[in-house]
């Protein structure tokens, strides 16, 4: 990633603007109507759009539209067949998207984090200010802060890992950020999750790892693809609990007739997130 990340301020404007196309795609709303309204000029606003999107925001308002997540919904996904054994026995597959996931034993959940050490801080990123927090195993949360605060982050921290030390270590996990965000580099090695969950909450947060950058998959293919196809509503909530947000890309399950439905950190940054991929891996 460059050394010069996204400012907040940027990625607020163009929030704004993605709040404004989303809830008028249906009227195709013109250059000049949507630089209007974040207060720029056509020229200056399509420049800070192509810089953090990639894209144009023509292109855009096209990734938006309703007709192109039902297509893209009935094309084949063979990353999420169950043949392979639900394709999450491979290493080799998880290798290719660069993210591995371990999830804690029973005894590793029972001891709670009990003589570890959790590192963590608070960085820009193309989707406003994250929160990450990164354990000697992996990365253990990442999470968006908005109106949260940084308190409600560590609060969630310090509940799933209670008896664990937490330390803020800026340098550490910037490295992590910007291996995470950046759409061209691609690491030497995976990246790693350590977390807890039920066995079915693991099972929907590996099958949501094999899911192609810039593709999008239904809450009832992700349960035919765990082998339980007829827990749809289960898997939109083993989703929304996800504690690790875009690692783990919740954002690219979307509902059975090409709606977007909700997202645990905004339906807006839930479409940042879409044309951010779109531009890159289309």
């Amino acid at each position: 990633m460059a050394t010069e990340r996204t400012p907040i301020s940027d990625y607020e404007r163009i929030a704004t603007a993605i709040s404004f196309i989303s809830d008028r795609v249906n009227h195709q709303p013109t250059l000049n109507e949507i630089a209007a309204h974040v207060h720029l000029s056509a020229f200056h606003f399509q420049r800070l759009f192509c810089r953090w999107a990639g894209v144009t925001p023509k292109r855009f308002l096209q990734v938006l539209t309703l007709e192109r997540a039902k297509q893209l919904l009935s094309e084949p996904r063979p990353l999420l067949e169950v043949s392979d054994a639900l394709g999450l026995s491979s290493g080799s597959r998880l290798y290719d998207h660069f993210v591995q996931l371990e999830a804690l034993t029973p005894g590793e959940f029972k001891r709670r984090g009990e003589g570890m050490t959790i590192e963590y801080a608070v960085h820009d990123t193309p989707f406003g200010e994250a929160f990450i927090g990164v354990t000697p195993r992996g990365i253990c949360q990442l999470g968006f802060l908005d109106d949260t605060g940084v308190d409600k982050h560590l609060a969630d921290l310090s509940a799933r890992w209670p008896r664990a030390r937490l330390c803020e270590n800026h340098q550490r996990t910037l490295r992590l950020i910007d291996t995470i965000f950046d759409g061209q580099a691609k690491p030497d090695r995976p990246l790693s999750l350590y977390v807890a969950g039920t066995n079915f909450q693991i099972n929907v947060w590996k099958a949501l790892l094999q899911i192609p950058a810039g593709q999008i998959v239904s809450y009832s293919r992700v349960a035919t693809a765990i082998g339980r196809p007829r827990t749809a509503r289960a898997v939109g909530l083993a989703v929304g609990q996800n504690p690790v947000a875009f690692l783990i890309p919740c954002h690219r399950v979307i509902r059975r007739n090409g709606e977007l439905g909700g997202y645990h950190w905004g339906e807006t940054r839930k479409h940042a997130m879409h044309a951010w991929e779109a531009a890159r891996y289309e």
